[in-house]
């Protein structure tokens, strides 16, 4: 498997951004798909897919919950600015 120990690694020193691990699932995918991979390759893409799926979820909840936290801020900004005037 080509691509999955420096996943690991890099996994190891930073982690993955969003479009790194996106890009990896595309390409999990693709294997695959494709039919090749033998029974061992596939239960470790499988669960090397799981993880970055999980990862790509968490990052996008985070990213939901930051802007909604800077539409209350806003929110609570227009309710202070009319409160005001």
């Amino acid at each position: 498997m080509e691509g999955g120990p420096a996943v690991g690694a890099a996994d190891a020193e930073a982690p993955l951004s969003y479009e790194a691990a996106s890009a990896r699932v595309e390409e999990i995918i693709r294997r695959l798909d494709s039919g090749e991979a033998s029974l061992n390759e596939t239960l470790e893409l499988v669960g090397e897919g799981k993880r970055l799926i999980e990862l790509c979820a968490g990052q996008l909840s985070a990213v939901g919950d930051a802007l909604e936290e800077l539409r209350l801020d806003e929110l609570v900004s227009r309710l202070e600015g009319e409160s005001g005037a």
